[in-house]
């Protein structure tokens, strides 16, 4: 008899779980992509989100690297820290031209994905990065660098190399 209550008490879990996931792992449409649609957290806490970022700090660039162990690339290292929030992204920096909606510099908040041309080819995207201090255009931002860092460090959106290759600023937490 005291086995049949935890033989109850198992559909119910299984019930529970069930409904969490769902309710986790909603789906919409990307703004700006009609059709194309992404897995959206809207409870993502945007400074939990730097925080823990930063911890990459110094962490070695890597070419297609996206293992903290090893290293990281720009589209690596954006993809490493979202996925530890249960937000899928696109794994290439290239992908990242079609989604989202360009935000107005004044729009841009801690937690949006910056994307910026290549160095030599102004209609090929070639880097990505987290803003990390909203303040438009003078914003600040994490990433893994390939350049003299070397590594994940912060930048100042307002140089001249970054703001001559900026292309948009995303919301992909909304």
């Amino acid at each position: 008899m005291k086995y049949l209550s935890k033989i109850n008490f198992i559909p119910v879990l299984v019930l529970f779980l069930l409904l969490s996931f769902a309710v986790h792992s909603q789906q919409t449409t990307v703004p700006g992509t009609p059709g194309k649609t992404e897995n959206v957290r809207k409870d993502i806490d945007r400074s939990a989100l730097i925080a823990y970022a930063k911890q990459y700090l110094g962490t070695p660039y890597r070419r297609a690297g996206s293992d903290p162990r090893k290293g990281f690339d720009c589209s690596g290292f954006v993809d490493f820290v979202y996925r530890h929030f249960d937000l899928k992204l696109p794994r290439s920096s290239r992908e990242f031209k079609a989604i989202g909606t360009a935000l107005k510099p004044e729009e841009f908040k801690v937690g949006d994905v910056l994307v910026f041309y290549g160095f030599r080819d102004k209609s090929h995207i070639g880097h990505v990065a987290i803003v990390c201090e909203a303040n438009g255009m003078k914003s600040r931002f994490i990433h893994a660098s390939s350049g003299r860092k070397h590594s994940v460090t912060i930048s100042d959106l307002d140089t001249d190399g970054y703001r001559r290759r900026f292309y948009k600023c995303i919301d992909v937490i909304r």
